[in-house]
């Protein structure tokens, strides 16, 4: 926590009038084993790490985005994004929706579906929409947020390769994920950035590690514009801050040209609720 919040000071010191952090920030990734003791990273929300980043927030006047581990009641957990505003005020908060279950990726295990749907929230720097990394393979998603106004998405995210898969899958699996984000943008015409862990980890929490080889995360988090051109690009082995601007105007220009929202025929959308339309 105490790293973010410097680096939250160091963005805004920059320029920077919104900020997001990536998936789980606070540990190591807890999610690649299954350990009920795991269950008191958990806080409620508000609770004390809002209230710091509350702080860091009003201080730097930048609206933050935090992505957070929610004791909602005992024995109910959610993945959370938060969203304060530059006045430190808990705009709202958003709900992971699509939780996976993979080897080293358990998040079945600790997290409850969100419930309160895709979000768009205003804030000073305008409607902000924020998904969490599994999130991020979803279209619906991304469009019933942007429906809503969202002007960017924001994914927190904790991605990577596992070593055994990396040669074969690597290239693939990294460029699969930067096309499908990407894909959102120019879809919605909207502005998307994805902020994602880097590095190394076994999912070492409090001395104790994870069976197996561990994760390595690949960075690479991105900001990509209406058009799906990348704006900002971060590197696959070292943090850093990234910075890139929003353009509104550039939001209504593209709109204008390829008017996506425009030509939707949402009278023929309706079997998009069906998990299959093979009649089983």
């Amino acid at each position: 926590m105490a790293k973010a919040l410097d680096r939250v000071h160091d963005a805004a010191k920059r320029g920077a009038h919104v900020v997001c952090l990536p998936e789980l920030f606070q540990t190591q990734y807890f999610c690649q084993r299954e350990d009920h003791a795991l269950f008191d990273l958990a806080e409620p929300i508000p609770g004390p790490a809002t209230e710091k980043l509350s702080l860091v927030a009003k201080q730097n006047n930048v609206v933050l985005v935090a992505s957070l581990f929610e004791k909602r009641a005992p024995g109910l957990y959610h993945n959370t994004a938060a969203i304060f505003d530059s006045d430190g005020a808990l705009r709202g908060i958003y709900r992971k929706m699509h939780i996976p279950d993979d080897p080293l990726y358990y998040e079945k295990f600790y997290f409850t579906p969100g419930d309160l749907g895709y979000r768009a929230l205003d804030t000073q720097a305008g409607k902000i929409g924020t998904l969490v990394c599994w999130d991020q393979w979803y279209p619906e998603g991304a469009r019933l947020t942007v429906l809503q106004g969202a002007s960017i998405l924001f994914y927190p995210t904790a991605i990577g390769w596992h070593p055994d898969e990396k040669a074969e899958f690597g290239v693939a699996q990294h460029d699969a994920w930067r096309t499908i984000q990407r894909a959102h943008a120019i879809a919605n015409g909207v502005y998307v950035g994805v902020v994602n862990r880097v590095g190394f980890e076994t999912g070492n929490i409090r001395g104790n590690s994870a069976p197996g080889k561990g994760l390595e995360f690949w960075g690479g988090s991105f900001l990509a514009d209406p058009f799906g051109r990348m704006l900002a690009e971060g590197s696959h082995d070292k943090e850093e801050i990234l910075q890139g601007e929003v353009d509104l105007k550039l939001i209504e220009d593209t709109r204008r040209n390829w008017p996506f929202l425009r030509d939707r025929r949402i009278d023929s959308y309706a079997p998009i609720t069906s998990r299959m339309l093979d009649g089983k």
